[in-house]
């Protein structure tokens, strides 16, 4: 084989194989910047949720306190539920965007954490409906049992959080979390 031949031969061999590497490479950048794009919506999604869920129980915190009242004013009352059913709608919203992006662990640890937050409400709302009728038979029961409920809400949410951090990739100490 003459030396001209092999020089252009070695040379074509030498531009496939930087042409080959250049494409696992750019497929490998590829995966990598999807991976981390696909992370930050999720992250800001879940981000969003907890946000949402925060606001959320602080505006039913403020419920519960105007219903600590021996005479609860109902005015009150109704403004601080219409604030809660505000935030309740904003954490439904944001809900849609952590189901849509997933994956299917973290959509089943927000359902657990969504029936506990409608247990809680509903016992929210049925001191409420209590206050409202002047019945104070069921107050200290109701007060009592919306506490055991805000704590299943918790372990919930927690549970969420975990899930979601593993999902991440944070693997951060969970007592940490």
């Amino acid at each position: 084989m003459d030396a001209g031949l092999a020089a252009l031969l070695g040379a074509a061999v030498g531009s496939l194989a930087t042409l080959g590497s250049a494409m696992v490479t750019g497929r490998a950048a590829a995966r990598s910047q999807f991976a981390q794009w696909r992370r930050q919506h999720r992250r800001d999604a879940y981000v969003d949720y907890l946000t949402a869920v925060y606001d959320r129980d602080v505006a039913l915190d403020a419920v519960r306190e105007a219903l600590c009242a021996d005479r609860p004013d109902m005015g009150e009352v109704d403004q601080r539920m219409e604030r809660f059913r505000a935030q309740a709608r904003a954490v439904h919203r944001a809900a849609e965007s952590v189901v849509l992006e997933g994956p299917q662990s973290v959509a089943e640890a927000l359902h657990r954490a969504v029936h506990a937050a409608e247990g809680l409400a509903e016992v929210v709302r049925r001191m409420v409906r209590d206050a409202r009728a002047g019945d104070a038979s069921r107050k200290e029961a109701g007060t009592a049992l919306a506490a055991e409920r805000e704590h299943l809400l918790y372990e919930a949410v927690k549970g969420l959080r975990a899930v979601a951090a593993d999902v991440l990739g944070d693997r951060r100490d969970p007592a940490s979390r």
